[in-house]
């Protein structure tokens, strides 16, 4: 009885055969105040290349993220199988065949500028493709808005349920909406953990309760934030908390393609009766099927917006209803605002990729991008550190002679174990040795994938002694490949000249 009294009248015609909608705007800011609560907002599900093209993005990104931490490689015996995994017990960043250090963190530092000037690139070209396709608050508000349209229906079965007084309809599609909301967040937040710990290990020992507090601890934030941000936050996430839309404005020109009104083309607006000619007017029928379908409760044709993500959902309403009166698809297309004055100049559109500033940040990539990959085909897979002891500061011995102890830190960062020869530069009267080996041997063994200190103590004979410090460099040579690794120290005498 209660959707039945909530239904709406019959709605007009904006032209034969296709309803108006009576859709608003309502996060347009013209329309938005500041402390106004939150109108929701019912997009209605279009069909069409880029909603297809949505789905399938969605779906592979949704994999990738839920399935990645799950996928095995091989780095031999000792070492872990997961292919991607973020090891802060032993310091490692695993991606399949790429293993990093702390002491080579650039290389995540040279990925975010790639990534950063990637996105800059795209958005120079396409606008916010990012924010309509790739963005995690979009894809998980599109799975979330996918569960609320499955138990609640398309748009004007959602507003009349909202709409209609509580009941048993009312209250299972509400309670059943939200529950699988909740298995989502808390997949996603599970999901994260997977990352920094062995996924089956983590699983195995969440369920037991035998996991690390700080697993509970971040599957409780990030199933809260994600169930949240998707599920009642959603477009003022991109309204007001991000600050990539007023970034966006430094990056795109004229030339740049976005969602676009063609003005030239849909004005002057108003419905179409049957059988009315074309003659004298524009081809927007203001039907608002593309206000229905805007996720971020905008109208396209106000021109750019802050808030318009480029989803391009208003493309597909918009080109079926021209399907539907026999206008030529496009009234909303991908276009730039250069080719919206050159129409109105009588001038043919034209499409530059190749812009100074999109080849600038082409540029820049393949350099970052470049200097990034030959740094790691060359990378050394040996290093070396020495540490003088500070205290004291050198020993000198009963016999005149001078003493300074060392930590040598020797890393191997291959997958067998490795022996070192241990040489020394510096005054030839100089005497090495290392604590624990008998006064001959010089060579030190390191484990796969391993750092290990060794002590070494130098001496100078009294009679070599000749100034307050001398320079002084360790050597270790890899004794199977000839690698070597060098370092620099120095030698203190205590000598006062």
């Amino acid at each position: 009885m209660n959707l039945i009294k909530n239904r709406p009248q019959a709605r007009e015609q904006a032209a034969d055969g296709v309803e108006a909608h009576d859709a608003v705007a309502v996060n347009a800011a013209h329309s938005r105040e500041l402390y106004k609560k939150r109108e929701p907002i019912y997009p209605k599900l279009v069909h069409g290349k880029f909603r297809l093209g949505k789905w399938v993005f969605m779906a592979l990104a949704l994999g990738v993220y839920y399935i990645l931490p799950f996928l095995r490689w091989d780095r031999g015996a000792g070492a872990p199988d997961q292919a991607v995994l973020v090891d802060f017990a032993n310091a490692r960043f695993y991606f399949f065949f790429i293993e990093i250090w702390p002491q080579e963190v650039y290389y995540i530092t040279g990925l975010l500028i790639v990534s950063a000037l990637a996105l800059f690139l795209v958005t120079s070209l396409f606008g916010r493709v990012w924010c309509g396709y790739a963005c995690p608050q979009t894809v998980w508000t599109d799975l979330f808005i996918a569960v609320e349209r499955m138990f609640e229906g398309d748009r004007n079965k959602r507003i009349m349920l909202d709409r209609a007084e509580w009941s048993f309809n009312k209250a299972w599609r509400k309670i059943g909406k939200h529950a699988v909301w909740l298995l989502i967040a808390a997949a996603t937040g599970g999901a994260w953990i997977l990352y920094f710990h062995d996924a089956f290990a983590v699983v195995n020992n969440f369920v037991t309760g035998q996991a690390a507090l700080t697993s509970y601890i971040f599957f409780g934030v990030l199933t809260f934030t994600t169930y949240v941000l998707a599920g009642t936050m959603r477009e003022q996430v991109c309204t007001y908390m991000c600050p990539w839309p007023r970034i966006q404005g430094a990056l795109i020109d004229k030339e740049a393609l976005s969602v676009t009104y063609r003005v030239d083309r849909g004005e002057p607006r108003g419905r179409h009766k049957k059988g009315e000619s074309w003659e004298g007017r524009g081809d927007c029928i203001d039907c608002k099927a593309c206000v229905a379908a805007c996720p971020m409760g905008i109208d396209i044709r106000d021109g750019d917006q802050l808030e318009c993500i480029n989803c391009a959902l208003c493309i597909d309403a918009c080109d079926d209803i021209m399907a539907k009166i026999g206008r030529p698809k496009g009234l909303i297309a991908y276009d730039s605002q250069d080719n919206v004055d050159r129409r109105a100049q009588d001038l043919k559109p034209r499409y530059r990729f190749l812009r100074p500033r999109t080849i600038l940040y082409a540029v820049l990539i393949a350099a970052v991008g470049g200097l990034m990959m030959f740094s790691l085909m060359n990378r050394a897979v040996l290093d070396l550190n020495a540490y003088r002891d500070r205290s004291p500061n050198y020993v000198r011995l009963s016999d005149g002679s001078v003493r300074n102890g060392y930590t040598l830190t020797i890393l191997n960062k291959t997958g067998e174990t490795r022996t070192y020869e241990l040489t020394i530069e510096g005054d030839p009267a100089m005497q090495l040795r290392v604590l624990g080996a008998d006064e001959t041997s010089r060579q030190l063994e390191v484990g796969p994938d391993q750092t290990q200190d060794f002590r070494v103590f130098v001496t100078l004979p009294r009679d070599a002694v000749d100034a307050p410090s001398e320079p002084l460099s360790f050597i270790v040579t890899d004794m199977e490949t000839g690698e070597t690794a060098q370092t620099r120290s120095a030698f203190q005498t205590g000598e006062i000249r």
